[in-house]
């Protein structure tokens, strides 16, 4: 049945579909900065101010972008370069789209200005001026940086367009080492935003084609498209790696249950554990098509969740299997396996449902994370059902083919030892197997300690681990880990760089190491947006405003109006309607501020009084894009200078979408799954038979947690939805392992301490070890994936295996032996109740003479 339905879910592939919207996966769903784009949208047109400024100022759109650099860090204003970019810019703007019946240019899609002409960068303009200023042997054109003047009077920004720049006194440009090109698409239709999708993917393509034809330059071509396209790609360049993975775990599973005895070994039973996992896999995968969900690269991690709880179930009925006796029915010994081991994994597959369970709900703000723990779910539920009915159907037959003394593999009947001294040496080799009958009652009956890991485990392991001399350095090695751990807990640093989810080898980090590089002095351009009606002519008002914007670059109609009016010598202290009167002629007929229009949103009233409802201007930050924590906490003090200024205004910049409150919207589903756990454990506290085992499990996955998170940081690894998703599975792999340990080890009555830890590391360690080494090869191909997101997975995942492992069999097995709860032999209170019984027996001798002899049985 397992088989069937995954087969048919699988059929469902057909309707496959892949997430197109990278900022519906990772962006805070409920996000403050949303609302204040959607209000800035409703204020002001979205196509506006893309002249002068950075395009991404509302929206991103639809644009190309290129970074011109040189190798040799030449100036790329001199003569040779300025003819090479605006040679570039020329190709660009002749790129066509080929429809039926007609065919697209840049002119035909570009976003248009007042005159209709198409929005071009203002570093285009300049560098024709320099051009023509060369051409007539000028040399009074002087650019200055990050504010310059054009022929036509026009004061524009060039702190994005010019990068590595080396100015003179009053801030004349001397050299710039880069030079950054944007060309901005309509996107009004799904027409128009087809070619301009097609436009984008050709001027990839030109700009490629024009590196190779000079290069002595380096271009860094990006798109509206290449961050989708980039995350993505680590998909499609994951698959031989991800395929090379599936052998190695197949393979060492395999070997994993494999041992000499060819009646006892069980090889198939590794590879259907890996095929169950697989089944369940698929069959999540088919009913996620089915619902309408769409992939995404963020689902490469599913696998090995599913990898880490299934095989250990399966390994765990294994190990359980081998406690069986041989001389029963094998109805008998799967009773035996499931009594014993699906307790334990009924257990642990609910605590993945409930902490997974939390992350999927609405509670969780960031989208892929939701969308990855739903995923899990189904996938674990269906596991859950199939180990009980595929895999458990899989032991059975085994367990057939083992009572009947035949061939593990082969399924062939296995013959006698007498038999086989008559065979060749490799023949005996291959059927090597141990009768019952043969076996002496001196001898011990347990023929599975032969497998390596079991031997291994008891005869060496676990004497080494609990001797004296050892148990002090264990210690020692603790304490050094959490010193560690605690060092870089300390030091743990929001992810938010979209980068650190993209295939590496891909435009999208080419080009953000050249931005960050070249043009970080001037960034980011943030819009404050005035969204009332308030007394411009009032001198304490244009103060107040001045004020908020202290320390950064202002480009804005404010305060180019306020230096305008101060030349005419006029009074900024005019009535209302004499200063809109003014305000709105000088901006909409003085060549000067006629392009500065668009930033005063005018009304007109019944008595013919205009009013100006909101306004904007811009300004530029002079921080670093790389050190987002400042970044952040430029916004958060922008935000709560708006809630206590006099003037209603709101700052936007569309990076603030993806880190408005970002720490607190990636750190939830974290948060909540502990909580869930905690509070699970805490309950089944009361029905589990000794409460110390909840307090134990919550201090090792305390302890796991907390150095998963201080050495991942210390591994460059920031706290980003993927880290998040890994502490997550992280808490329930932990328990998976630690959980049978621990019970075992607690309820074990009379006895040492070291005897109940040797006997619990003996009886579930070999299926940790087993699932251990299966999920470490599962992961080593994922380290060599070229993708930024599956180094984060690797990292991460590795971490949790590492530091669980080490917990497993080393932290535990030592603190165990010196730590509650104690294994003195207890005195049993004598029971009232209990009385002797006495049993007479008449004894008569051949003389008739009675003899009574009595028996005592208690």
């Amino acid at each position: 049945a397992p088989v069937l339905i995954s087969i048919l879910l699988g059929a469902s592939f057909s309707r496959y579909q892949v997430e197109e919207s990278v900022e519906h996966l990772l962006a805070p769903t409920h996000s403050l900065a949303k609302i204040e784009r959607n209000l800035v949208d409703s204020l002001f047109p979205v196509n506006r101010s893309k002249h002068r400024l950075y395009s991404d100022l509302q929206t991103p759109g639809r644009y190309g972008r290129v970074i011109i650099t040189s190798f040799r860090k030449a100036n790329m204003l001199d003569q040779h370069h300025t003819d090479l970019i605006l040679k570039l810019h020329s190709a660009v703007t002749r790129i066509q789209v080929q429809r039926p019946g007609f065919n697209y240019t840049f002119a035909h899609i570009c976003i248009l200005n007042n005159d209709k002409t198409c929005i071009v960068d203002d570093i285009v303009h300049v560098l024709e001026e320099l051009k023509a200023a060369r051409s007539s042997n000028r040399t009074n054109f002087a650019i200055t940086y990050p504010i310059t003047h054009l022929k036509d009077g026009r004061e524009v920004y060039n702190g994005h367009q010019l990068g590595g720049v080396t100015v003179h006194s009053k801030d004349r440009v001397k050299s710039a080492e880069a030079i950054q090109l944007t060309y901005y698409l309509q996107a009004i239709n799904s027409l128009n935003d087809m070619v301009a999708e097609k436009w984008e993917s050709i001027f990839c393509d030109t700009v490629e084609l024009f590196q190779k034809s000079n290069r002595k330059v380096k271009m860094y071509p990006f798109t509206s498209s290449s961050l989708k396209e980039d995350f993505q790609k680590t998909s499609r360049v994951s698959e031989r790696y991800l395929i090379t993975s599936l052998v190695l775990v197949v393979t060492l599973a395999i070997l994993c249950c494999s041992m000499q005895d060819c009646v006892r070994s069980k090889p198939w039973l590794g590879l259907l554990g890996l095929l169950t996992v697989t089944l369940a896999t698929l069959t999540a995968a088919g009913i996620i098509n089915l619902t309408g969900g769409k992939y995404n690269s963020t689902f490469l991690g599913i696998p090995f969740v599913m990898l880490g709880h299934g095989l250990y179930g399966t390994f765990e009925m294994l190990s359980s299997w081998r406690k069986t006796r041989e001389d029963q029915h094998v109805k008998e010994r799967t009773a035996a396996v499931f009594a014993d081991s699906m307790l334990s994994f009924s257990l642990t597959t609910a605590m993945y449902l409930v902490t997974f369970g939390i992350g999927a709900s609405p509670f969780t703000n960031i989208e892929a994370a939701r969308i990855f723990c739903c995923n899990s779910c189904i996938a674990i539920f269906f596991n859950y059902l199939y180990v009980l009915s595929f895999y458990g159907s899989s032991l059975v037959f085994t367990g057939y083919i083992e009572n009947n003394y035949q061939h593990s593999i082969f399924c062939r009947k296995v013959p006698k030892p007498e038999v086989l001294q008559e065979k060749p040496a490799w023949y005996r080799f291959l059927l090597t197997a141990r009768f019952s009958e043969d076996t002496d009652d001196s001898e011990e009956t347990n023929t599975y300690e032969s497998h390596l890991l079991v031997w291994f485990l008891k005869r060496y392991y676990c004497d080494w681990i609990t001797n004296t001399y050892v148990k002090p350095f264990v210690v020692l090695f603790y304490l050094v880990y959490i010193s560690f751990a605690l060092m870089g807990y300390l030091q743990v640093s929001e992810g938010s760089d979209l980068s650190n989810i993209v295939a590496t080898a891909t435009r999208t980090i080419e080009y953000t190491s050249a931005q960050q590089k070249y043009f970080s002095n001037y960034s980011p351009v943030i819009g404050f947006y005035i969204y009332e009606s308030i007394e411009y002519w009032n001198t304490s008002v244009q103060e107040d405003v001045l004020e908020y914007t202290k320390g950064f670059v202002r480009i804005s109609w404010f305060e180019s109006y306020l230096n305008y009016l101060r030349k005419l010598n006029i009074s900024t202290g005019l009535p209302k309607k004499n200063f809109t009167d003014m305000l709105r002629n000088s901006f909409l007929k003085t060549p000067q501020f006629a392009h500065f229009s668009e930033d005063i949103i005018f009304s007109k009233k019944y008595n013919n009084e205009v009013d100006v409802v909101a306004s904007r201007m811009f300004l530029v930050a002079k921080t670093m894009e790389t050190k987002r924590e400042e970044l952040y906490d430029l916004l958060e003090t922008l935000r709560k200078l708006s809630l206590t200024s006099k003037v209603k205004f709101i700052v936007f910049n569309p990076s603030f979408v993806y880190m408005d409150r970002y720490a607190s919207s990636v750190g939830a589903p974290l948060q909540n799954s502990c909580i869930s756990a905690l509070f699970l454990l805490f309950f089944s506290a009361f029905l589990v038979a000794d409460s110390l085992i909840n307090v134990w499990l919550t201090l090792t996955v305390a302890s796991v947690e907390f150095g998963v998170i201080g050495f991942m940081t210390l591994w460059k690894v920031e706290l980003d939805c993927i880290s998040v998703l890994c502490l997550i599975y992280g808490i329930n792999y932990t328990i998976d392992n630690c959980a049978p340990l621990l019970s075992t080890f607690v309820l074990g009555k009379e006895f040492t301490r070291t005897k109940w830890v040797k006997n619990a590391l003996e009886v579930h360690g070999v299926a940790i070890l087993q699932s251990y080494l299966c999920y470490i090869v599962g992961l080593i191909p994922l380290a060599a994936v070229p993708s930024n997101l599956t180094r984060t997975l690797f990292r991460c995942l590795f971490l949790i295996a590492l530091v669980t492992f080490f917990h497993c069999f080393a932290i535990l097995p030592v603190i165990l032996t010196f730590l509650p709860p104690s294994k003195k032999k207890r005195k049993e209170k004598k029971n009232p109740e209990n009385r002797e019984e006495i049993e007479c027996v008449e004894m008569v001798d051949m003389d008739s003479t009675r003899v009574v002899d009595q028996i005592t049985t208690v």
